[in-house]
This record gives C-alpha cells, sequence and structure tokens, in this order.
C-alpha cells in the first residue's frame, strides 16, 4: 500500500504539473477527492484503476486550452465524410462534408457553389446521396505530407475528391464513367503530380454493357491517374489517363518513393476470374475466388506509361484517355509477380526499396525487393504470362523474404526505428516487426476485429512512431449497449517504447458513432496552416477568390433583373441586412449573403424556415442561393449559430405573396 500511495503521489504530482498546478500531494485530510497523490490514490482504488490505466490517462490527457501534436484525418466509411481527430487526446475536431451534403456546413443545402462541387460526382445525370469512402490521402512533397490538401475516394459510386486544408472546404469532385467501382484510392505520387484511383469489381469499361458470361473477354479493370494542378488545388481532367487492367479484382495501391519513384503497385485477388453465379450452379465468389495459390501484385512503369501517353498511344474511352492492354504489354510498362492468397494491404517502405504484402488467407508478411524486380521487368525475366500476355516473374526472385506474425494480415504502417506495425484480421491483434530484420517483435490485442491502422506519418519517406490508431470493427462489449448495430472502436497505441519494457501500450478506445471508417492518416498539426477567416471579406470558399456578388455594407439592396429578384444581404453581429424580403409566389430569387464578421469567433448560420436552406457563414465567407419561391406564406428567416446575447434576436422574414 505504501508503494501504491507514493506512485500515486508521482502520479498526483505528474497530473498537477500538466495542468500547470502546484506539484506533490497537496490533499487536506478528509478530503480524498482533493488534489494531490493521497486524491489520486483514493481514485485509482475507487474506480479499480491500475498504474497502467493512469500512465494511459496521462498519456492522452491535453489539458483546456492545450493543443495536439497531430491530426488524424479518418475515412467517415457509409458517412461519405472525413473526421478529424486530435491525437492524443482522441477527440473529435470536425466532420467534413465530401461526397454527402452536410447541414452544420450547409454543404449542399442550397447554396451554389457547394451544390456545384457535389454536381460534379454524379454518376448517369443522378444524385449521390451516399458515399463509401475509404482511403483518405494527403498531399506530399518529394514523399512527406506537406498539409496543403487530402483526397479522398468513394468505392460505391467511383468518384475522387478533393479538400483543400486551408479551411477544411470540399472543393471538386471528379466521377470516373471509366469504372463502375474502385477501391485502391486515394494514393497519391511523391509530389502529388497524379491522384491514382485503381477499380476493384471488374466491369465493361465506359459504363457499357455486356453479360457477365463474357466476363473474361470484355469485363476489365484500370488503374486511373487523375493529374493535379497544385497551384490550383484542382484534378484536370483531360490532362488524366489510364491503363486498361485484366479482369482481376485490383485492389490497394501505393506509389513508389526515392529509389522506386516512377512506378506504382496495386495487389488483385481472384486470378481464377470467378464471378459467382449460385443459382446457375457455379461456386459463390468467395470460394470461386481462392482456389489458386497465389494472386498477383501489379508493377506498373507510370513514368513509361506517362511517355506513352504523351506520344498519343492511347485510345479514348468515355472521355479518357487510355493505354490499351496490348499496348501496356508491348511497351512492357505492366508486370505481376505472384503474391500470397487473397492480399489486402500493399505499403511501400519509407527507403522505397520494398513492399510489404499482407495475404488474408496467409500467415506472413511478403517483403518484395524493388530493386530485384525492377532488373527483371528491365530484361523481361518472366517465368511466365498471364491469358492476356502479361509477364510472370518468379516468386522467389522477387522478394527479400517472409515474416511468419499471424493469421490473416491485412495492412502495414511504419516508423523511423526500421519496424513495421501490421493489423491481424483474425487474431485480432496488432503484431510489430522489423522489416529490414525480417524479424518478429511483439504482438497487442486489439478489440475487435482490427481492419486497417495509421500510425504517425506511417506511410511517408520520414515516419515518426510515436502513436498508433488501430481502427477495429464492432465493438464488441466495450461501450454501453446502443443495439445490435455496433460502433466502431478506434484504438490509441503507444509505439514509442514508453510503454512498459518498451513494449506497445494500449492508451484509449475512442468509439466512431457513423459509417465504417476504414482508414485514416495522421500528420503532424504544425504543417496544416488554416485560416482563421477569410479575407477580404466575401471569399468563396470554393474559389478561394472575392465573389463577384460580395456585398459591401451599406449597398444592401433588392433588385429585380431579367425576372430574377436578386436581394444583396450582408450579416454581422446581430442583424441581417434586409432583414424583410418580400417576393411573389413563383418569383425566382437570388440570394446573394456576405458575412462583413473579421472577428475569429463571429460565425453564423443562415436559413429561411421550410424552404430547406442552410449556410455556415465563417467570417468574411459569402454564398449564393438560387431558388424558387413557390411556397406562398410567412417565413422566418433567421441566424442557426449561437453567435452572441442577442443571437435570437438575428431573425427577419421571408414573405412570399400568394399569386
Amino acid at each position: 500500500m505504501r508503494h501504491s500511495c507514493s506512485l500515486a503521489a508521482l502520479l498526483g504530482a505528474a497530473l498537477l504539473a500538466a495542468c500547470g498546478g502546484p506539484a506533490g500531494p497537496t490533499a487536506p485530510a478528509g478530503n480524498p477527492g482533493a488534489s494531490g497523490g493521497a486524491g489520486v490514490a483514493s481514485l485509482m482504488k475507487a474506480r479499480g484503476l491500475s498504474e497502467a490505466d493512469v500512465t494511459a490517462a496521462l498519456k492522452t490527457y491535453v489539458p483546456s486550452g492545450k493543443k495536439d501534436e497531430y491530426y488524424t484525418f479518418a475515412s467517415g466509411g457509409h458517412g461519405g465524410n472525413l473526421i478529424v481527430i486530435g491525437v492524443p487526446s482522441m477527440r473529435i475536431l470536425k466532420y467534413i462534408g465530401v461526397f454527402t451534403p452536410e447541414p452544420w456546413q450547409g454543404y449542399g443545402y442550397g447554396d451554389t457553389s457547394s451544390q456545384e462541387v457535389l454536381d460534379g460526382g454524379k454518376r448517369n445525370g443522378k444524385d449521390m446521396t451516399w458515399g463509401d469512402m475509404h482511403h483518405p490521402a494527403f498531399s506530399e512533397t518529394n514523399g512527406s505530407y506537406d498539409g496543403q490538401f487530402i483526397f479522398a475516394n468513394d468505392k460505391a459510386n467511383p468518384r475522387v475528391a478533393v479538400v483543400d486544408l486551408k479551411d477544411f472546404v470540399t472543393t471538386q469532385i471528379v466521377a470516373s464513367p471509366l469504372i463502375q467501382s474502385e477501391h485502391g484510392a486515394t494514393f497519391v505520387t511523391p509530389n502529388t503530380d497524379y491522384v491514382i484511383e485503381t477499380s476493384q469489381y471488374p466491369a465493361p469499361l465506359g459504363d457499357t454493357y455486356a453479360d457477365v458470361t463474357e466476363f473474361n473477354d470484355k469485363y476489365r479493370g484500370a488503374m486511373i491517374f487523375h493529374k493535379f494542378d497544385r497551384s490550383k488545388g484542382r484534378i484536370i481532367p483531360e490532362e488524366s489517363w489510364a491503363i486498361e487492367l485484366p479482369p482481376y479484382m485490383q485492389d490497394l495501391a501505393d506509389a513508389g518513393k526515392l529509389v522506386s519513384d516512377g512506378y506504382a503497385f496495386c495487389n488483385s485477388i481472384n486470378t481464377e476470374r470467378a464471378w459467382g453465379g449460385i443459382l446457375e450452379g457455379n461456386p459463390p465468389l468467395e470460394s470461386g475466388s481462392t482456389k489458386n495459390d497465389m494472386d498477383y501484385m501489379h508493377i506498373i512503369n507510370w513514368k513509361a506509361a506517362e511517355a506513352l501517353v504523351k506520344a498519343g498511344k492511347t485510345t479514348t474511352i468515355a472521355g479518357m484517355k487510355v493505354i490499351s492492354l496490348k499496348t501496356a504489354v508491348d511497351e512492357n510498362i505492366l508486370a505481376f509477380t505472384p503474391e500470397p492468397k487473397s492480399p489486402h494491404g500493399l505499403d511501400v517502405t519509407p527507403d522505397g526499396a520494398a513492399m510489404v504484402v499482407g495475404g488474408k488467407l496467409d500467415t506472413h508478411a511478403t517483403v518484395y525487393d524493388f530493386a530485384k524486380i525492377k532488373a527483371l521487368m528491365d530484361a523481361k525475366t518472366y517465368e511466365s504470362r498471364d491469358p492476356y500476355g502479361i509477364g510472370i516473374m518468379k516468386f522467389e526472385d522477387t522478394i527479400r523474404g517472409q515474416v511468419e506474425i499471424g493469421l490473416g494480415p491485412l495492412h502495414t504502417q511504419f516508423d523511423d526505428k526500421g519496424n513495421a506495425y501490421t493489423s491481424i484480421f483474425i487474431e485480432t491483434k496488432v503484431a510489430k516487426w522489423n522489416w529490414k530484420e525480417l524479424k518478429m517483435i511483439e504482438k497487442i490485442s486489439t478489440n475487435y476485429n482490427i481492419g486497417h491502422l495509421v500510425a504517425a506519418e506511417g506511410d511517408t519517406v520520414d515516419p515518426d512512431g510515436k502513436y498508433l490508431i488501430a481502427m477495429n470493427k464492432w465493438a464488441l462489449d466495450r461501450f454501453l449497449p446502443v443495439g445490435p448495430l455496433l460502433p466502431q472502436n478506434f484504438q490509441l497505441i503507444d509505439i514509442g517504447g514508453e510503454g512498459a519494457g518498451g513494449k506497445m501500450q494500449l492508451l484509449y478506445d475512442m468509439p466512431l458513432p457513423l459509417g465504417e471508417p476504414h482508414n485514416a492518416q495522421m500528420i503532424k498539426a504544425d504543417k496544416i496552416k488554416a485560416f482563421e477567416v477569410y479575407s477580404p471579406v466575401g471569399i468563396d470558399p470554393i474559389t478561394k477568390k472575392p465573389d463577384p456578388f460580395t456585398v459591401e455594407g451599406g449597398k444592401e439592396r433588392i433588385e429585380k433583373k431579367d425576372g430574377v429578384t436578386h436581394v444583396y444581404m450582408t450579416a454581422i453581429r446581430s442583424h441581417f441586412t434586409p432583414d424583410i424580403v418580400k417576393v411573389k409566389q413563383g418569383d425566382k430569387v437570388a440570394l446573394h449573403l456576405t458575412s462583413l464578421e473579421q472577428a475569429h469567433d463571429a460565425t453564423h448560420g443562415f436559413t429561411i424556415d421550410s424552404y430547406n436552406l442552410h449556410a455556415s457563414l465563417e467570417p468574411g465567407k459569402h454564398v449564393n442561393f438560387e431558388f424558387v419561391a413557390d411556397k406562398p406564406g410567412v417565413f422566418p428567416l433567421y441566424c442557426t449559430e449561437f453567435c452572441s446575447a442577442l443571437h435570437l434576436e438575428m431573425a427577419g422574414y421571408f414573405l412570399v405573396e400568394p399569386k
């Protein structure tokens, strides 16, 4: 007990120091809840906390007013949004509307700019009101995160989005009519020349039809290289291109770096080319696609492919330049090496010299040697060829070796000490191993069914180590019951060598109450330089330029022009000008609304009741609404963000006179 009190005193001192208070046990007698060692000891006893529990709490505790060391951007899964989380506190900082409308930000709720962004993601003219986001990726400079942009993908409705990190706003969505689904996205080349999007389920390219019985001949995959213009912050579709791939189910992808820069890699499953058909007497896809012992890693020389595009050696499908499968074979820009059965994760090591693959139905992490692969590919030394003529290297000639890490390896991240961390789905663990020495080190259990994992800058040329988040599915027995649909669970793990005996230490469980977050990336907080206000007043957050309809203070007005009622309105604490707008039923209305605020905390919101319009008005922001006043009546308009003591008085009326 004496040891426990001594430990508690030390922990209490540490807690007080973290909070900026006096160090040492200062609790008065009879007050076990007061600050200091005795109080901490009493709390530990009352709550049944161990030394490890309290140590973990100290490692994650970020006092009020202090800031986290890292941002984590996680996919919102079925929500189609991004989740921004501080590390190590694991506090959710923001949801970013990406593929789906987001009401708090007014994203897709009537303003013309954000609606144009969402309209860019329409498929076959249809609005997509959900997304299946999987793999966000930061923009990079020389293989390191630069904090300027983050990209995200939608597996269900193949689309790629651009989010500007100056204000955490989605500025572009590009639909991909060439393919019908994707998974290996959005991975970037080391200087963000391209954002890579790789198909998953084969289909006829260009949204055409062929019966599934023609699978081998008419179904195809593709790897798309979306050209990114950093100065514009936009993908340039007319400069983007793709490579046709065989009808294997391409999976996760990664771009080479340093010595492997200029190459891209992706996994595939289903070398059997099974397509299901249970009622037709065929085996289900799950068994039909797992008969072979090996699948194929795709190795693509994208620098050479880029030269072919510039030389005009492409065809055009659905408006996109495509290098045909035959051209890819003839020009030797595509080759295969076998992978253990049903591979999923494919991750390039920080030095770019190796690729780590986990096969879901294997027990190893396989480390491939890029120099060996390149030499074989350059010499066209292939053991065999697939039915489409693509050269297949000999497995043993392309690897450095394998490490036995457990059943169901998936994804790998890296630290700054030569270690790799691989999620093991079936065992529900994270394995730590040395990818240079091919040596297993230790495992830590997670809860429950780990999928992806993310380490601090863990897939760059200069990873940090320190923290890792296990991204787990279905948090059984972990949190208060919420019915049969269970929350996901992000578990923060210390990998900085400060745990007991230098081992990994579980620090925190964080329930995620939406979708299924698949992957995430973690970046140093000081790399992101976000705006505090939009300046000068009147900025459109999509273009980052003054909007042509910006309203100056004192020049508010209502004008009718070419059959449209233009309302030029401003917002400032605590009123809108004008605050009374009168129109007739059936009138077309163009509402131009500028926030005149320049104080950091002066955010307003705007809505007109029953018209399904909403905007968030951060300081200096401008939004435009275009709608028809189709419903007659009296409709309050008001500020939706509690902005001041007179927030409720920041209101007015939208009057629609009946015909």
